[in-house]
C-alpha cells in the first residue's frame, strides 16, 4: 500500500509540472515571447544575487560555527613543532584562495544580473585587450610564485636531512589489511634490518633480518597496542606497507605520508604537548564539556576521553576503519621506563626456538645485564624472606657444557662471573651447586655427568677466587627432573645446573 500511495504522488506531480509549463506556453502566446524572456530573465537575475548573498554569507557562518572543529583552529591547535609552520601556511593559502573564491562569485552572479536580457541594449565585440590579459596573468603569476616558494621553503623545514650526530628516536609502521604494527628500537637506538623474503605469517611477518643484530632488541607492538610517543623529542617514522596502498596519517601532529608496498617513505616531527596536556587545552571549550557518551550523563567529559589518534587516509578495503591506533604522548622519562619495560620481539618469540642464529653461540649485552639484575634479585628474596616461601633453589640459566661433556662453554663465564660478584657482595652466603640431566642413556653414567658438571662449575668460580668453604657440589642425574622427559623441550629444561643456599 505505501509503495502505491508513493507512485500516485509522483504521478501527481508530474501531472501538476507539466500542467504548470502547458501554462507558462499559453501565457508566452498571449502576452509575446519577447516579454516573457524579458521576465524570466530578470527574475533569475535577481534571483541570483540573493543566492550570492546567501551563499557568501553561509559560508562565512558555518566557517565561524564549526571553527572550534576544524584542524589548527580553536582548541585544535598543532601537538607538534612543524605543525605551527604548516597551519600558517594553510592560513596564508587560504587567504588569497578566500579573496579569489569571494571576488569570482560575486562577479559570477553579479554579472548574470548584470547583463541580464533587457529592451534596446546592444552587446559589444572587442577581439583583444593587452591590459585585461596582463592582469589576469601576472597577478595569479605572482601569487602562485609566492605561495609555491613558502610551500618549499616550509616543506624543507618540515624535511630535515637528518645525520647519524642528530638525536631521534626512530620507529617503524608497516601497514597491512587491516592494522599497523609499529616497531621501536631496543637499548642500541637503531632499527634492524628487513627483508621480504624473510617474511614467515607464523614467526615473523616483518621479515626481521635476525642476522642481523641490531634487530635482536626491536620491539613490536601489535595490531591493538597503544603508541606511545615522547614528548619534545625528535621522531623519524619509517613507513611502508606488505599488501595495498595505505596512508599514515595522525592529523594532531599534521603528520600524512603514504605507505607504499615495496617504497619505504618517511616523515620527520616532534611532539611538543602530551596527551594530557592536550586534554586541558580541550578542557576550556564548552563543546568538549558535554558527555562523552550522551546515554551517561553523569560519566566522563568528552575532553576526558580524548585520545590522539592514528588513522589510515587511504580507502584500503572494507575493514579500513579498523586500523584506527591509539597514540599517547607521555614525558621523555615516561617513554623511557615504558620502552625499557617491554621486552623485544626477539626474546619472546625468536630465542632459542629453530629460527634463532645465535642459538647457543651468542649471549648478548641485554641479556647478560638483565640476567645480573634477574640472579641478584632472586639471591636477595630469599635472603630478605621471613615467611620460609622463597625458594632456596636458583637455576643458573647461562650454564653450557659440550654435548655429553662436563667442559664448560665459553658463554658461561657470564653467568659464573656474575655469581662470583654475588658471593662477594653477600659474604655470609654458603652454596651447594648442583647438576641435573635428563633420562637419556645410563642412569649411572648420567649421575657420574652431573657431579662432573656441578664440579667444573665450582673449580671455575674457585678459578674467579671465590672461597672453596663457602662451595659444595653434587650431582642428581636424571632424579630431579622439573619437565616430562617424553619431548625435546623437557629434557632440555631437564639438562640444567643450580645453585643451592645451604645458609646466608
Amino acid at each position: 500500500m505505501t509503495y502505491l500511495i508513493t507512485f500516485a504522488i509522483i504521478f501527481l506531480l508530474a501531472v501538476i509540472v507539466i500542467q504548470i509549463g502547458k501554462l507558462t506556453e499559453l501565457a508566452a502566446s498571449i502576452r509575446g515571447e519577447e516579454v516573457v524572456d524579458r521576465s524570466s530573465t530578470n527574475t533569475q537575475g535577481i534571483a541570483l544575487i540573493v543566492f550570492m548573498i546567501v551563499f557568501l554569507v553561509g559560508c562565512v557562518w558555518s566557517t565561524l560555527y564549526y571553527k572550534n572543529q576544524m584542524l589548527g583552529y580553536g582548541p585544535l591547535t598543532s601537538a607538534s613543532a612543524h605543525g605551527f609552520e604548516l597551519d600558517s601556511l594553510f592560513n596564508v593559502t587560504l587567504f588569497f584562495t578566500g579573496i579569489v573564491f569571494v571576488i569570482t562569485h560575486v562577479l559570477l552572479f553579479w554579472y548574470g544580473y548584470k547583463y541580464r536580457q533587457t529592451s534596446g541594449r546592444k552587446a559589444i565585440f572587442f577581439a583583444h585587450d593587452t591590459k585585461l590579459e596582463m592582469i589576469w596573468t601576472v597577478v595569479p603569476a605572482v601569487v602562485m610564485t609566492y605561495l609555491v616558494a613558502n610551500g618549499l621553503i616550509t616543506w624543507n623545514n618540515i624535511f630535515p636531512t637528518l645525520t647519524e650526530d642528530d638525536n631521534y628516536l626512530e620507529i617503524e609502521a608497516t601497514g597491512y589489511q587491516f592494522a599497523w604494527d609499529i616497531r621501536y628500537p631496543g637499548a642500541d637506538g637503531k632499527l634492524g634490518n628487513k627483508d621480504f623474503r624473510l617474511i614467515d605469517l607464523a614467526s615473523n611477518s616483518l621479515g626481521i633480518d635476525w642476522s642481523d643484530e641490531a634487530s635482536v632488541d626491536d620491539v613490536v607492538l601489535g595490531g591493538t597496542d597503544k603508541i606511545l610517543l615522547p614528548k619534545d623529542s625528535l621522531i623519524k617514522v619509517r613507513i611502508t606497507a606488505k599488501d595495498v596502498l595505505h596512508n599514515f596519517y595522525l592529523p594532531h601532529f599534521r603528520v600524512k605520508m603514504d605507505a607504499v608496498p615495496g617504497i619505504p617513505t618517511s616523515f620527520i616531527f616532534t611532539p611538543v604537548k602530551t596527551t594530557q596536556e592536550f586534554r586541558e587545552q580541550l578542557r576550556a571549550y564548552p563543546e568538549w564539556q558535554t558527555p562523552a557518551d550522551p546515554a551517561d550523563p553523569t560519566g566522563p567529559k568528552k575532553w576526558e576521553t580524548f585520545e590522539y589518534e592514528l588513522a589510515c587516509a587511504e580507502l584500503c578495503g572494507n575493514g579500513h576503519y579498523s586500523m584506527r591506533r591509539i597514540v599517547e604522548v607521555v614525558t621523555r622519562e615516561e617513554f623511557d621506563t615504558w620502552l625499557a619495560g617491554q621486552k623485544s620481539f626477539y626474546t619472546t618469540n625468536i630465542r632459542n626456538t629453530s629460527t634463532d642464529p645465535y642459538k647457543g653461540t651468542k649471549l648478548f649485552d641485554y641479556e647478560i645485564k638483565a640476567r645480573s639484575r634477574e640472579l641478584k634479585s632472586d639471591i636477595s628474596s630469599y635472603l630478605k624472606d621471613t615467611t620460609g616461601t622463597a625458594s632456596r633453589n636458583i637455576q643458573l640459566k647461562h650454564v653450557f657444557f659440550e654435548t655429553a661433556s662436563a667442559t664448560l662453554s665459553d658463554l658461561s663465564r657470564h653467568e659464573l662471573e656474575n655469581l662470583n660478584k654475588l658471593l662477594k657482595e653477600f659474604p655470609a652466603l654458603k652454596i651447594e651447586l648442583s647438576g641435573h640431566t635428563d633420562n637419556v642413556g645410563d642412569a649411572v653414567s648420567n649421575l657420574e655427568l652431573s657431579k662432573r658438571r656441578a664440579e667444573s662449575v665450582r673449580t671455575f668460580l674457585l678459578q674467579l677466587g671465590a672461597d672453596p668453604a663457602r662451595l659444595s657440589y653434587n650431582g642428581y642425574g636424571q632424579n630431579q627432573p622439573l619437565e616430562s622427559n617424553d619431548t625435546e623441550e623437557g629434557r632440555e629444561k631437564n639438562r640444567r645446573t643450580e645453585l643451592r643456599i645451604i645458609s646466608k
